[in-house]
């Protein structure tokens, strides 16, 4: 392969772009600044969007000097302008390997919920490189699909048909005011479709999307205020898991708590979505804190779990996800259970570049895996400020690299699966799925 040179990028006041000739791309594994390594750098994917870190400026190498450098303005022939970083928001499918490079002490302000990742422009190619690497192949997710032109009759169709179902209600507004694709596809009738049932949680996530606490940045979205009925789950499922494309339906959203606190409607519900239907798979998104609960739902008849951790070590867990009235060995009870009861078992990890990649985390998710037999790890990139993150956690050093990190435990377990969406139960364990990472 033969050498690429990628060059920081920045953006003025006014948001244009620019590519700086004499500052060297630079990304952050935790808090240390690095050069990107050749093989963690892909071209920025399609449907993946580039934005500003306001008020902060970048940080990348002086190519003649290869030391650290803080970059505050445009050259003077280009009029001398402040810039800020620049960041990437990657397309689904897609893991980031570093952060973005910058002088974070200078911020004014709590960043929005989204994930940052370094981004840099290829002088031999004339393009944007992003610092990431694709986890799952699957092209459903991608914008293209979602046509909002063939939506909005369907939304307006499903209103008229059930007036008095308030779950169809919420979901149209998640699809058409907040764009969830998941809801999307619930009108679509195909693929992947939503089912919120929890107004509740009990975990407080320093990054939850849809509850922040007011001195903190705003949530991305408005959560679920009421617990469905039986009857509304199923109105909205049954026709779903009987006629959609790759039918899935999940329990466990971003506009809701945690659908594990109503345990006795979601198994209630599965039960009579099992009489009805034997196809298509049902899903369960959870922090799994209450290992009887589990057994519920594995006797009701669900087919997997995807199980969120940010960390496998219980100290960095707690940082984030603020337990309450639970511990951090109830989850790992309740992936004990879950492989026992014959379940699909994911994890939904949130990767974070410098904590991800520790040497003891990647310990302590190793022992997870061999000791619960975990099928596949979703690869979902943290979304919050780097800043707030890292200053939950201790950190002892920075990581020794996501991509190197992937790969070492995937030679450790060549049957664990990576990926970013759930399956169906047909594609749980597709063909090839043992083979060398990465795909």
């Amino acid at each position: 392969m033969s050498h690429r040179t990628f060059l920081t990028v920045v953006a003025d006041e006014q948001g244009e772009v620019f590519e700086l000739p004499e500052l060297l791309l630079a990304g952050m594994n935790g808090y240390s600044v690095v050069r990107p390594e050749e093989p963690e750098m892909i071209p920025l994917p399609s449907d993946s969007r580039l934005f500003t870190i306001p008020h902060t400026p970048p940080v990348g190498f002086d190519p003649k000097t290869g030391k650290q450098k803080t970059v505050e303005r445009l050259p003077a022939e280009w009029r001398g302008k402040s810039i800020q970083a620049v960041s990437a928001f990657l397309s689904p499918g897609f893991t980031r390997t570093l952060l973005p490079a910058a002088d974070y002490q200078r911020k004014r302000m709590m960043l929005p919920l989204w994930s940052y990742t370094a981004v840099g422009w290829c002088v031999e190619e004339e393009c944007f490189y992003t610092a990431a690497v694709q986890v799952d192949r699957n092209t459903q997710w991608q914008a293209k699909n979602f046509d909002d032109r063939l939506l909005e009759p369907r939304v307006n169709q499903a209103l008229g048909d059930f007036p008095d179902n308030r779950l169809i209600e919420q979901l149209a507004r998640c699809a058409l005011d907040y764009h969830c694709f998941a809801a999307k596809n619930l009108f679509l009738r195909r693929w992947e479709a939503p089912l919120p049932c929890s107004p509740v949680c009990n975990s407080r996530c320093l990054g939850c999307i849809s509850l922040q606490e007011s001195d903190c940045c705003p949530a991305s979205q408005e959560r679920l205020s009421f617990v469905p009925t039986v009857g509304e789950l199923c109105e909205i499922a049954v026709p779903h898991l009987e006629t959609a494309e790759n039918a899935i339906v999940s329990f466990g959203q971003g506009c809701e708590g945690d659908p594990i606190l109503q345990v006795n409607t979601v198994s209630s519900a599965i039960r009579r979505m099992r009489k009805k239907t034997s196809r298509g798979t049902i899903n369960i998104n959870t922090n799994a804190s209450i290992p009887k609960a589990v057994s519920q739902l594995a006797e009701a008849g669900i087919d997997s779990i995807r199980v969120s951790l940010n960390s496998a070590q219980e100290a960095y867990y707690n940082a984030y996800y603020r337990p309450m009235n639970y511990r951090f060995s109830d989850v790992l009870e309740s992936l004990r259970i879950a492989k026992q009861a014959g379940l699909y078992v994911m994890l939904n990890y949130l990767v974070f570049p410098g904590v991800t990649d520790q040497d003891k985390e990647f310990e302590s998710l190793a022992r997870l895996i061999g000791d619960y037999g975990v099928d596949m790890i979703q690869l979902r990139n943290l979304s919050m400020d780097p800043t707030v993150y890292l200053a939950s956690l201790e950190l002892p050093s920075s990581g020794f690299g996501v991509l190197a990190m992937l790969q070492k435990l995937k030679s450790l377990f060549p049957e664990l699966q990576y990926g970013y969406f759930n399956r169906t139960r047909e594609t749980f364990f597709p063909a090839g799925y043992a083979t060398e990472w990465p795909i």
